[in-house]
């Protein structure tokens, strides 16, 4: 049995999910539910998982499944629900990561893992000099991997705590001079300072911004930062 906090918040994180493919931040669904701090979303959220509404994937940042909604409603389809969705539905919630949406894979029992160079330390605080060399490989599931080139970043720092991402973690990131407002991306600043923000775009300005109220977001003109690549996973050893 769900409380009525717990009920709005499942709906919320459904809804979004089916509307825009983009899972809400904490900060959205603190405003949506009227409380006060994140802690009650934490909460929430560990209360539905242990219920088995959700499940949080690990090694992944930011990334959502919702497993099941409550029986009365699993029938009920919106109107403005369209096609696509209902077959998506019909066949099972997506996974949110990243702000994409994928399907869970499918690993066949003789994948590979793929080899991906590690380039060092990447600052998810004050930037750093930028990114290093090679330094080592790690293996990864290619499920975890999108198309194109990738390379792994360690994370140093707390600035993007609050997306799930912690000192110590290994970020995968696809290799891509492009991103949308709103992705994890790896930032080039001056050609000399690397770091792990999300990137917002302010009319003809970039903001780098961090996940955690302890430091500023930063805005440059585009002339000054390049983009290395966008967050698509994340690696975590307990």
């Amino acid at each position: 049995m769900l409380t009525e906090k717990q009920k709005q918040l499942l709906f919320f994180i459904n809804d979004r999910i089916q509307e825009s493919g983009v899972p809400p931040s904490f900060d959205e669904m603190k405003e949506a539910l009227a409380l006060r701090s994140k802690s009650g979303i934490h909460r929430l959220i560990s209360a539905l998982e242990e219920r088995g509404f959700i499940r949080r994937l690990p090694h992944r940042a930011r990334a959502l499944e919702i497993l099941r909604l409550p029986n009365e409603t699993v029938t009920e389809m919106p109107r403005s629900e369209g096609q696509a969705a209902r077959k998506a539905r019909s066949r099972g919630l997506g996974v949110i990561e990243g702000g994409q949406v994928r399907k869970p894979a499918l690993v066949e029992k003789d994948d590979a893992p793929v080899s991906v160079p590690v380039m060092g330390r990447i600052a998810a605080g004050v930037p750093v000099s930028a990114i290093q060399n090679q330094s080592h490989s790690i293996q990864v599931a290619p499920e975890m991997l999108s198309r194109g080139d990738h390379f792994a970043l360690e994370v140093r720092g707390d600035s993007m705590i609050d997306a799930g991402i912690l000192d110590g973690d290994i970020v995968l990131i696809q290799q891509t001079q492009t991103a949308e407002s709103g992705d994890i991306v790896v930032a080039l600043i001056d050609r000399e300072e690397a770091t792990l923000k999300r990137l917002r775009r302010k009319g003809n300005s970039v903001a780098l911004e961090a996940a955690n109220p302890a430091y500023e977001t930063r805005i440059f003109g585009p002339d000054r930062v390049e983009i290395q690549g966008k967050l698509i996973a994340l690696i975590r050893q307990y």
